[in-house]
């Protein structure tokens, strides 16, 4: 009897990244009063600058939490390159700084080597973290559970979505963002929605590719790089993440006649410029795939939402796309080659 296309799709990857919602629903509830305590000490000792600890997924959705901050707030905030403790053991100049750690198991001696070196800066160390009783969490001042759940599959889905949402009910609590925490309330219902959207046209479009660009910009780069890593992870095809304007300085020369593009568009004021080099591509011959909720016509469908929220609810859709491709492609997308679930950098 043939196998049903949901039975072929049946991997923890696929699983895992379904939970997304409830897991989502988890945290948010199990985390109010840290967000408000958080939010609370940081109004109290605003920090001069963040500085954000991940590798990975967890580093992708630190470049989320550099555009809702520094819209929302106006902090400068920059990704550390956790090397300079690990490797080189260079100090941290004094200052008052927000060292915000992301990680799902919160046991990477470098990240950990980071982290330890912010606060020995005076750093306020907060920990985005799955594993609450893991290392990082004894180590930071305050510790937002992710409330994920185990998560088996060597590719981060549920856990990586977690951390979007965390990042977004803090800052939400931290700038007194009304909007925002009342669209967070929506968030779960509006993830399981994504889940079920219909991206299998992206399957045959990208089945035999051997390359590709994922674009985003703004509140939807850090979507655009998990994207690009999750292809190369779960589906053996080689991608790069460009925003819509970096994307303009050198690496658009090479994209002409049947080259593939993914492109991350939203309602954001940044989303025109990916819609807008979407098209540019297109002319070109480009093989062009892009999901928006406020394009006239998009070719994967998205949900509309908070502008902030979008790109949360637009990774969760290309998540089952990607299980879908990678076993397309015949791969595993629970356990590609040479990964493990915990990755030990110094």
């Amino acid at each position: 009897m043939p196998t049903s296309a949901a039975a072929r799709e049946a991997t923890l990857m696929a699983g895992e990244a379904g939970e997304a919602a409830a897991a989502v629903r988890r945290m948010l509830a199990a985390n109010a009063g840290t967000f408000r305590a958080i939010a609370d000490r940081l109004r109290r000792h605003p920090p001069a600058a963040v500085v954000t600890c991940g590798r990975g997924s967890s580093d992708h959705a630190a470049t989320y939490a550099k555009y809702l901050i520094e819209t929302g707030l106006g902090i400068p905030t920059a990704s550390a390159a956790l090397s300079i403790a690990s490797i080189y053991r260079a100090a941290a100049a004094p200052g008052d700084r927000l060292c915000l750690a992301i990680s799902q198991s919160g046991r990477s001696p470098d990240l950990l080597a980071a982290v330890q070196q912010q606060r020995d800066a005076g750093a306020f160390v907060v920990a985005l973290v799955n594993a609450e009783s893991s290392p990082l969490g004894e180590m930071a001042d305050a510790v937002v559970a992710l409330s994920a759940g185990a998560e088996r599959s060597v590719a981060a889905t549920k856990s990586y979505i977690a951390s979007l949402a965390a990042i977004a009910a803090l800052v939400a609590a931290w700038s007194r963002d009304d909007a925002l925490e009342a669209a967070l309330g929506d968030l779960p219902d509006h993830l399981d929605r994504a889940f079920a959207l219909d991206w299998s046209a992206a399957v045959p479009a990208l089945a035999g590719a051997r390359s590709l660009f994922v674009l985003g910009r703004g509140y939807g780069l850090g979507i655009a790089q998990e994207a690009a890593l999750k292809f190369k992870e779960t589906c053996a095809l080689h991608a790069e993440c460009f925003s819509a304007a970096e994307v303009r300085h050198g690496p658009m020369a090479i994209v002409g006649d049947a080259f593939h593009v993914l492109a991350f568009g939203g309602s954001d004021p940044a989303a025109r410029s990916v819609r807008e080099v979407a098209e540019e591509f297109r002319d070109r011959g480009a093989n062009v795939l892009l999901a928006d909720p406020d394009a006239d016509h998009a070719d994967l469908p998205a949900i509309a939402a908070h502008p902030a929220l979008e790109p949360i609810l637009m990774v969760q859709a290309f998540y089952r796309m990607a299980n879908t491709l990678g076993l397309a492609r015949g791969c595993d997308p629970d356990s590609p080659p040479h990964l493990n679930k915990v990755t030990r950098t110094v």
